[in-house]
């Protein structure tokens, strides 16, 4: 079979990934599930067909697994112990309530590191009602401040699935990714802060009701901050640390560099974050911790079998040789850093996740990174980087997030879509921008 047949077949088969889960509403592993059967029955040797699947699928388990559990671990515990109110009470009591939503778009972005945005979303969401009402802040220029905070640091940074995933398609080092990522997320989360800012001036939008100060949890009730902080901070801490020591002791020599080769290996990292978490319970008793261990494993389940599937669609695409041919006819056009952010674009905006935008373009794009000039530590990092900010946009009606943030802020819908979905755009451009000026200079 000719590449060029192959190659229709892998756009057919994208094609019909965005209609199984925009149009026909099937759920991501089973459309995923489906269209890797189509892909491998029509253009790899029947003998190689489950071994292929099997692979792609047990690879990304392997490599993400650990990392999602106990990511969901940690954001489980900051949840249910109110260490996110604590977090983001601490940051009000910093900023003053006149820069409500600085400290907000702080909060989000700090709680946003381990926790899901969704989730983060829907713990916060009362908060910035709270702030909103107090301070005659715009609600939806407040839903905005949060929503893209913790959005942009779950479309650039592990442990989020999506990067996680990617990372490994590509293999990215996990401690570089940490570091770049957040550096990115930053301007990206400023850009969205102004930019919802504006959009929302002069529009007839009005703070959130009076809501007092009602939360989940009284504040009584919550934790310390310094305990709701550890969680995230130390795992963050130990990864930077391990990847700055391998920058000068690749091999892991000195003793120093032992100890943080162990302890900064992202998967005992989490896990130590995900003990510091288990402080914050204030029964510590077995029923107490099961509770939360049972939930997030619930939580992280569905996401490791779609990231999986994810995967396992990109090691067909792979066998089938489409990326690496492609790649041959960019070769030397000077777009390199260009194709993942684009492809992530038009996969995120088509059919809603930004996890599988994130994973179907990073199975695209590996077999390509040599022949666009990114085969290399930088390339592969700033590659990531393009992919995540390309799987930011557009984030509207068929992603699932932006129904979270509608309902939960009380915002109507066609105004979140005016300023939450700009918002992405305008994020997502400020990061590529960022990434295209740093690549001019590096690669």
């Amino acid at each position: 079979m000719s590449i060029l047949v192959k190659s229709v077949y892998v756009g057919v088969s994208i094609i019909a990934i965005i209609f199984l889960t925009s149009k026909l509403k099937i759920k991501a592993f089973i459309a995923l599930f489906l269209v890797s059967l189509f892909l491998a029955f029509t253009t790899l040797p029947a003998n190689t067909i489950v071994s292929t699947i099997k692979e792609g699928f047990g690879n990304t388990m392997a490599s993400i697994g650990f990392l999602i559990i106990l990511g969901a671990i940690i954001g489980i515990t900051l949840d249910r112990t109110g260490g996110t109110i604590s977090i983001a009470r601490y940051i009000l009591s910093k900023t003053g309530e006149h820069r409500s939503a600085s400290a907000l778009a702080i909060t989000g972005f700090i709680t946003g590191l381990p926790i899901f945005c969704d989730s983060g979303f829907i713990i916060l969401s009362g908060l910035a009602k709270s702030l909103s009402s107090r301070s005659k802040t715009l609600m939806p220029f407040m839903a905005t401040v949060l929503a893209t905070s913790l959005y942009s640091v779950h479309c650039l940074i592990p442990p989020h699935p999506g990067a996680l995933a990617a990372a490994g398609l590509i293999n990215v080092n996990l401690g570089y990714l940490v570091i770049i990522g957040i550096l990115f997320a930053i301007p990206g989360a400023i850009a969205a802060f102004f930019w919802s800012q504006w959009l929302s001036k002069g529009k007839g939008y009005s703070p959130a009701k009076n809501v007092g100060n009602e939360t989940k949890i009284n504040q009584e009730g919550l934790p310390s901050t310094l305990l709701s902080f550890l969680p995230i901070v130390v795992p963050l801490v130990l990864i930077t640390i391990r990847s700055l020591l391998s920058l000068f002791d690749k091999g892991g020599q000195t003793l120093v560099s032992k100890i943080f080769f162990f302890i900064g290996e992202p998967i005992f990292a989490l896990a130590i974050g995900a003990f510091l978490a288990m402080f914050l319970i204030k029964e510590k008793t077995i029923e107490s911790m099961n509770s939360v261990f049972g939930e997030a494993i619930e939580k992280a389940g569905p996401i490791l079998i779609v990231t999986a599937a994810g995967g396992m669609f990109g090691m067909v695409i792979k066998a089938t040789g489409t990326g690496e041919a492609i790649g041959k006819l960019l070769a030397g056009t000077n777009i390199g850093i260009v194709v993942p952010f684009l492809i992530a674009v038009v996969m995120k905006t088509a059919q809603g996740s930004s996890t599988v935008a994130i994973i179907t373009t990073a199975s695209f794009v590996a077999p390509m990174l040599s022949l666009l000039g990114l085969d290399s530590e930088w390339g592969r990092l700033l590659t990531m980087m393009s992919m995540g900010a390309g799987s930011m946009m557009v984030s509207h009606a068929n992603d699932s997030y932006f129904w979270v943030i509608s309902n939960f802020s009380d915002v109507d819908p066609a105004t979140t879509l005016k300023v939450y979905s700009s918002s992405t755009i305008v994020m997502g451009l400020v990061v590529f921008a960022c990434v295209w000026i740093t690549s001019l200079i590096i690669l």
